[in-house]
């Protein structure tokens, strides 16, 4: 299950997600990506994960599509909320290799410093 969520940020992309994601909720994520990259703006990215399921095949190629096509370069901030800690150390590796995108984790508890987080400049 991936659902769309307002977290209050203008033109942040932010969704929740809990179980599986499938190939549909992959594309619409990746639409909404899209629209902004095409106004010529970098992303803002807030990922709350509620449960982790997996991702269909389907998904996940789509998400490589997605990133062969367009690369990581327009991606500005990205705030991953979730209670697992392996998720965590995840975001922790990621934020190192792509260096110039700022991506913290935060636990479920501190939302709103994600959110605050996604505002800051």
């Amino acid at each position: 299950m991936l659902e769309i969520i307002d977290i209050g940020v203008p033109d942040a992309v932010a969704y929740r997600l809990g179980g599986k994601i499938t190939e549909d909720e992959m594309t619409s994520v990746i639409a909404l990506f899209r629209e902004i990259i095409d106004r010529g703006e970098k992303l803002i990215v807030y990922q709350e994960v509620v449960s982790f399921g997996g991702v269909a095949f389907d998904a996940m190629s789509e998400k490589l599509r997605f990133f062969l096509d367009v690369g990581l370069s327009h991606f500005n901030k990205i705030a991953v909320v979730t209670h697992k800690k392996w998720i965590h150390q995840l975001v922790d590796l990621e934020g190192k290799l792509f260096r110039d995108i700022d991506m913290k984790g935060f636990s479920i508890e501190d939302k709103d410093k994600a959110v605050a987080f996604l505002k800051s400049t």
